[in-house]
């Protein structure tokens, strides 16, 4: 077995042969937006205004994290929800950090064959078509719960701008109309999707066009009155459990009733001197960063180059090796012990380092373990408040709209979570991953996820707030953001910005964006044995925001002149922004 040392040290002699600059990315990126006392980026440029004014009017982090929440569930339908289920990490201006999970959970109801057919296989679409994927909504109470702990607004002057937006409707602009783009068709199955996100005639909305939803204006309404009893306890939910009921779905009154969000202790890890705060499990995000993290330390990638064929294929192989990790050990902590302590540790990481060739690709299937055979229609957004509480918010709906259903009367759209359990040990989900026992349908459950909501603070300080969508991509495309600022000197818009590369284990590829990698590295990395695919399905590579402190990158932050908050919605966003004051 080759050591670590000699490792780092191949790759150190070969550098030079294929870096890629990262100037064509800063040429190709607008300047981040810098304000002084707050910032707030998201998917949406309306949510994102609504967060900035509950800034300006003394509302903190939390608050505006509310109230972003409930507008994106109006204004960004594809994966903005209370259907749904997401996270939230806090840090708070003291150093102090939370992490609030109001992930969805699987049904009382639910078996762990309930997706496979008499012989054992996998039925199509079970698992993610209509109300037996829907699991157990989870924001009402997530954002009830960080408000009324950590908060200082009323919950009805944060959810009024949303009330508002479906009430009386908004302007659609193109990167709004661009998110229906192929979901036409699903929709049209739901008549009460259909009748709110298509025309009478079938088709969806155009640019210029108004998007009215008064059924969810009333439901919002009436948490704005109830609280979280209106959604769990009331009316809200006797409609989702009737329409359950009645198109062969499973959820029962008792599942909302007894809905409970978890606050737990952030995964916490050091990178090169930076503290990385994120999610813990049910997600494997925080775990997982910081596994592939704690084993890139151990190579010189700002030395080696951004786009090398040295520091990809040092990145591969973290993710591979991480992956593993991911897939067969991770789960609900309710349910399954999950051997955090251990992937977190920097003696693991050196002894997955001393099992990489630097000249050869690793072989996946050679590492399967015994037993074995996430959407990118998920939303973050970014914020941080003037006294420096900064918090990382990501949730979804899984697939794209959901399940695709709306239950009658209600305006919301409802979640296809329950694809995120392992139906069949081995078989692939929606996206791919195969995963294993750890991560079984059990009643009551939380499924695994990669959201990532995750900070980053520096010498007691925040330094960036970070998170993407991607389904399982998640944990890479947070990861490469991170690494693209402190490693590769990018500023924050081209750190979100920058071509992705994404390896999950199983199947055994490298996939990249188109532009990623030049000819030359994708050479270099054949002939070490890596398959790497072009993937031109651009809304999979996720629409990160992210908020840089003290500068728009590295080198203006240690020149000590730049902005206090630098804010970049991924330029993948069609209608994303930040927004500042």
């Amino acid at each position: 077995m080759r050591s670590s040392c000699l490792n780092v040290l191949s790759f150190a002699l070969i550098a030079a042969l294929s870096t890629v600059s990262p100037s064509a990315v800063k040429a190709a990126s607008p300047e981040p937006v810098k304000a002084e006392h707050g910032m707030v980026v998201t998917a949406q440029h309306l949510a994102s205004e609504i967060g900035v004014e509950v800034l300006k009017k003394g509302g903190n982090a939390v608050d505006a994290a509310v109230a972003v929440g409930y507008a994106l569930a109006v204004v960004y339908p594809t994966a903005g929800n209370i259907g749904g289920g997401g996270f939230m990490t806090i840090r708070f201006k003291d150093g102090k950090t939370t992490f609030l999970d109001f992930r969805e959970r699987a049904p009382a109801a639910a078996t762990k064959s309930m997706y496979l057919d008499d012989k054992g296989q996998l039925v199509k679409g079970l698992s993610t078509e209509g109300y037996l994927a829907v699991g157990v909504p989870g924001p009402v109470l997530g954002f009830e719960v960080a408000r009324s702990r950590y908060g200082t607004r009323p919950l009805k002057e944060l959810i009024a701008p949303a009330i508002t937006l479906a009430k009386d409707g908004f302007r659609l602009e193109q990167g709004d109309v661009d998110s229906f783009d192929g979901k036409t068709e699903r929709l049209a199955k739901d008549p009460a999707a259909a009748a709110i996100f298509l025309k009478t005639d079938g088709k969806s909305f155009a640019v210029g066009e108004t998007l009215v939803q008064a059924d969810l204006a009333a439901s919002l309404s009436s948490i704005s009155e109830k609280g979280t009893d209106a959604f769990y306890k009331g009316a809200i939910a006797d409609a989702i459990v009737k329409a359950s009921a009645d198109k062969g779905g499973i959820l029962a009154k008792k599942d909302f009733e007894q809905y409970a969000v978890r606050e737990l202790e952030p995964v916490k890890c050091n990178y090169r001197g930076y503290d990385i705060v994120s999610s813990p499990p049910p997600s494997s995000g925080g775990v997982i960063i910081c596994e592939i993290l704690n084993i890139l330390e151990g190579y010189p990638l700002s030395y080696l180059g951004y786009g090398s064929a040295e520091t990809v294929h040092a990145m591969i192989e973290a993710m591979r090796y991480a992956s593993v990790d991911r897939n067969t050990t991770l789960g609900d902590p309710d349910f399954v012990e999950n051997p955090v302590a251990k992937l977190l540790d920097k003696a693991y990481a050196a002894e997955i380092r001393g099992k990489i060739d630097p000249f050869k690709a690793g072989v996946s299937q050679a590492l399967m373990p015994e037993g074995v055979g996430e959407s990118k229609e998920t939303t973050h957004y970014s914020i941080i408040d003037d006294e420096g509480n900064a918090v990382a918010v990501t949730y979804t709906l899984n697939g794209s709209f959901g399940a695709g259903v709306v239950a009658p009367g209600t305006g919301i759209l409802l979640n296809n979570e329950m694809d995120d359990f392992t139906a069949k040990p081995g078989a692939p989900n929606l996206y791919g991953l195969v995963q294993g026992e750890a991560n079984a349908i059990a009643p009551g459950k939380t499924p695994l996820s990669s959201m990532s909501p995750t900070i980053v603070s520096k010498d007691g300080k925040p330094f960036m707030v970070i998170g993407s969508p991607g389904g399982a991509r998640i944990i890479t495309i947070t990861l490469e953001a991170i690494l693209n600022v402190i490693d590769h000197g990018m500023n924050i818009q081209e750190a979100v910005d920058a071509p992705r590369i994404h390896h999950q284990w199983l199947p055994d590829k490298v996939f990249m964006e188109p532009y990623a990698l030049s000819p030359d590295t994708r050479k270099l990395l054949s002939t070490m044995g890596h398959d790497v695919q072009i993937d031109k399905s651009w809304t999979i590579w996720g629409q990160a925001t992210g908020i840089l402190v003290g500068g728009e990158g590295l080198a203006e932050i240690t020149a000590g002149g730049g902005a206090r908050y630098n804010g970049a919605a991924d330029s993948r966003i069609g209608a994303g922004a930040a927004r500042g004051y």
